[in-house]
């Protein structure tokens, strides 16, 4: 059981950190989906949780949850909704990672999200098109992912993806669609949100422009990050319990028991590196690793 658990924190340990906000929408999506199932079943609603977590036009209503400007980026309409934005985060994430630090693209992601609630808040309270509607709300995390495709894409725009049946293409040839297919859907439908992923995609352009200049205009909100971070490391890190226990050596009555010892210390050799591995993780994160930690972690994983 010991042996499954450290397995599990590995794998996690060694996702990217693109992989994990995947996780997290999607562990977001199937818990929400299967309340609402709950609540078709025993008939009670649960819209009203949902209100509490997407993002309202109105910023009287966004002063009572602030949290929303974050949350919104979690949550999705539907399964196409979802599948499509993780599909961009997964292929933007592995050429992002490749040049930028996991740290850089959580700030793509939370600002760029940011960035995009806050063009689409605006847009409906100053376009006489939106005036007089009725409630809206931005949910998905098409902003948050339209802002690392694009601020990669500026940082690498010659860069040529293989894709199946158009062959291999630049990449910032498919950021550019994807923008370009947003303007033109403004006057078909879902205007808001449209007008919201352009708007990270505005962030991702703006912020690998300027780090292409070598100005890190984010460098608060990773401070920030960096905090918080710190905040959950230093709880985890005091009040955890390690997995080893006192051994006493005892003098081997035979050769089986002394094979047996032999493998009980090996095991709990191997333990305990893993857990220093991962507790070093824990403080400095994956990248702080050396190639030979990384290798044991690894391997370690599969032996498991």
């Amino acid at each position: 059981m010991r042996s499954n658990r450290s397995n599990i924190r590995a794998k996690i340990a060694m996702a990217t950190v693109s992989e994990k906000l995947i996780a997290v929408n999607v562990i977001a999506f199937v818990l929400f989906f299967f309340l609402k199932t709950l609540a078709f079943l025993f008939s009670f609603e649960v819209d009203f949780i949902l209100e509490w977590l997407v993002f309202p036009k109105e910023p009287g209503e966004f002063l009572f949850k602030p949290w929303s400007i974050i949350t919104y980026a979690f949550l999705h309409s539907g399964l196409w909704h979802l599948l499509s934005n993780m599909l961009i985060l997964y292929f933007s994430g592995v050429y992002f990672l490749t040049y930028f630090s996991p740290k850089k693209l959580l700030n793509f992601y939370f600002l760029g999200g940011i960035f995009g609630a806050l063009v689409y808040m605006a847009s409906y309270n100053l376009f006489p098109a939106f005036q007089g509607m009725g409630k809206s709300y931005l949910i998905g995390a098409s902003a948050a992912v339209m802002s690392i495709l694009v601020g990669i894409a500026t940082h690498i725009p010659h860069m040529r993806v293989r894709l199946i049946l158009l062959g291999s293409i630049k990449l910032w040839w498919i950021a550019a669609f994807l923008v370009v297919l947003d303007v033109i859907q403004i006057p078909i439908s879902n205007p808001g949100g449209h007008l919201a992923h352009l708007g990270g995609a505005g962030f991702g352009y703006l912020y690998a422009r300027q780090l292409g200049k070598g100005n890190n205009i984010a460098s608060g909100f990773e401070k920030l990050l960096d905090w918080i971070a710190s905040l959950f490391s230093s709880n985890s890190g005091s009040g955890r319990k390690s997995n080893l226990k006192t051994v006493h050596k005892r003098k081997s009555t035979g050769s089986t028991s002394g094979r047996n010892s032999a493998g009980i210390r090996n095991k709990k050799e191997e333990q305990a590196r893993i857990d220093a591995i991962l507790d070093k993780i824990g403080k400095s994160g994956y990248d702080s690793l050396t190639k030979q930690e990384k290798d044991y972690l690894f391997n370690a994983g599969k032996d498991n």
